[in-house]
């Protein structure tokens, strides 16, 4: 009699067990990066978004969940104060007009409860695009400060972004190929 009492408890917990977690993204360790051609090949730029936000979804058992990331365009960091006021100017990403890009995607390609992409899309100075994210590795463990479960992910892909309208250079040989990795961190929500 005791086991058919307990035996819908135990498929309850299992139940629980099982439901999607939502996960905040941790503006202090979650940092799009990019790499940019300068002069068709002299050298390479590299920067930053140094704000971004979101939020993602996991289910591991079922093999499925979503990601959302605003990031500001305005916090666009190379490094070099000039090169950051002119990359926000009309001509580049048009801070001003396009003050978000967001991502948003469902995470695919589950092997041992982990994703290795994000089939999503880019909108990203008011042009969306198709974009999948390559994750390279995929991580989740307890918070040691927090007391919950943190989970962090290393995703990369490249992108036109002359297919964004962001084509400045490209008549002077500017390759229009752009390296994005974004590492990101995210606790759960309690």
């Amino acid at each position: 009699m005791l086991r058919l009492f307990l035996l819908p408890l135990a498929l309850v917990a299992a139940t629980a067990g099982a439901a999607p977690v939502t996960y905040e993204i941790d503006p202090a360790h979650t940092y799009p990066s990019f790499e940019a051609d300068h002069l068709g090949g002299l050298s390479v730029w590299r920067g930053k978004f140094n704000t971004s936000s979101g939020s993602v979804t996991l289910d591991r058992e079922a093999g499925t969940g979503t990601v959302r990331i605003e990031v500001d365009i305005a916090s666009i960091d190379f490094g070099h104060d000039e090169m950051n006021d002119h990359a926000r100017k009309p001509d580049l990403f048009d801070a001003a007009t396009f003050p978000t890009a967001t991502y948003t995607g469902t995470l695919a390609g589950f092997a041992d409860g982990k994703p290795t992409r994000v089939d999503g899309e880019l909108t990203l100075h008011g042009v969306t695009r198709p974009v999948v994210l390559t994750i390279r590795s995929f991580k989740c463990m307890p918070h040691p400060m927090h007391q919950r479960e943190l989970c962090g992910a290393d995703a990369s892909t490249t992108l036109d972004r002359a297919d964004f309208g962001v084509s400045a250079g490209k008549d002077y040989g500017f390759d229009m190929a752009v390296p994005l990795r974004i590492q990101v961190e995210a606790v759960a929500v309690e």
